[in-house]
């Protein structure tokens, strides 16, 4: 299920959207087809990372995939919990697995993001 109050990139992550701080994660659809997530790669907290850029990575039994940042902001937290347990992205992606929060830099950090709805359109095409 795909929750309806965030929002999500063609890359699938999502985003949390909370003033001008978003929370961002990866999408029940990525970590079901990463498999089983072994290691979590994250920038450092201080790090300022632009839209569209690699930021990390995700390694699981099958393969390393690149971490997306869905928007423009200045990292003001990491998941450090993912250091010892980065399968909890498997059993929790939009809750306890979420991997940065970032303060964001552009006015409106949803603009080239897509709605539940038409993230579904994608995953189910």
């Amino acid at each position: 299920m795909i929750p309806e109050d965030l929002y999500y990139s063609e890359e699938h992550e999502w985003v949390r959207v909370d003033d001008d701080v978003v929370t961002i994660g990866i999408t029940d659809y990525a970590q079901d087809a990463l498999g089983d997530i072994v290691y979590v790669e994250l920038p450092a907290v201080g790090d300022v990372l632009q839209e569209g850029a690699v930021v990390g990575e995700l390694e699981s039994t099958k393969s390393v995939s690149d971490i997306f940042c869905p928007v423009a902001g200045e990292v003001i937290a990491r998941n450090d919990a993912l250091d010892g347990g980065p399968e909890v992205i498997n059993s929790d992606p939009y809750g306890e697995g979420w991997l940065l929060k970032l303060r964001v830099t552009d006015d409106d950090p949803t603009a080239g993001l897509l709605t539940a709805e038409r993230y579904t359109a994608i995953t189910s095409a």
